[in-house]
């Protein structure tokens, strides 16, 4: 059955697995710490795909010193005279740490060569080194998971007609991605060359069917956990400690400080 057939994970399916797999997403994290594992996550896709809102979820019950997201703008005047990976290796992860990009070094390969931000010279480079690169990565003993949200036309047009319609997300609409909703068939064309270069044994691309997001986030959730071959650590439960005596001390009167006003009030 197409994606854009099947019908939508119920609501209340979807939390009640969301919700056991931060469970055991904490657990992974707590195994990644413990073995000082060093793990790479990217999120690749087309614009509205659902990329960002699958970070959020995973990130949400994470412990954020041991788990980052980087999703970096555009290059700087000087970043753009460095060795195109430089900027993305500073934000690699040491030690018990896993670092999930949102758009990563695969931006040369789409919107940098369908947009004509790249030459040719540049985009045929990456292609040769890009494997080399992730190889090398791999190599050093990080674990490198590659995930490409695939979102239909339809469907994405929808999100982006939502988007508009929503004064909270139109931030979410660069020209850039009305430029590339344009181009649809050359960021596919694109994206085909690029699998066809970086889709290799060592670092392979998984494709996660995104047009109904519920279930994009839960199987893209549940593949990651799959990924690491983790452990449930022992957990110390702690215990409060028996609240300090006063000794006498009195806090000063509330009239002495400035509160924020409690506006719910008027809304009751």
């Amino acid at each position: 059955m197409p994606e854009s057939d099947r019908p939508r994970l119920p609501k209340k399916v979807y939390k009640k697995e969301l919700s056991r797999l931060r469970i055991e997403l904490r657990q992974m994290q707590r195994w990644i710490v413990d073995q000082g594992l060093r793990v790479v996550v990217l999120f690749e896709g087309r614009d509205a795909a659902g990329k960002g809102g699958t970070i959020k979820r995973i990130v949400k019950s994470l412990n954020p010193r041991s788990c980052r997201v980087v999703a970096l703008d555009k290059p700087t005047e000087r970043e753009q005279t460095q060795w195109y990976f430089q900027r993305y290796v500073t934000h690699l992860p040491a030690a018990g740490e896993m670092v999930l990009f949102d758009r990563s070094w695969y931006n040369r390969a789409g919107v940098e060569r369908v947009m004509g931000f790249c030459t040719d010279e540049q985009y045929h480079e990456f292609l040769r080194s890009c494997p080399l690169f992730e190889r090398l990565l791999v190599y050093s003993g990080i674990t490198l998971i590659k995930y490409w949200f695939s979102v239909s036309s339809r469907e994405q047009e929808r999100r982006f007609q939502a988007r508009i319609d929503n004064p909270t997300k139109r931030w979410k609409l660069s020209a850039i991605d009305l430029e590339a909703r344009s181009r649809w068939h050359e960021y596919s064309q694109a994206k085909d060359q690029m699998f066809t270069y970086t889709d290799t044994e060592q670092a392979p691309w998984y494709v996660v069917k995104s047009d109904d997001k519920r279930r994009a986030r839960l199987n893209c959730i549940h593949h990651l956990l799959q990924q690491i071959d983790y452990e449930e650590l022992p957990v110390d439960m702690p215990e409060l400690p028996p609240k300090q005596e006063s000794n006498g001390y009195e806090r000063p009167p509330e009239s002495m400080q400035r509160f924020v006003p409690d506006i719910t009030e008027d809304l009751t």
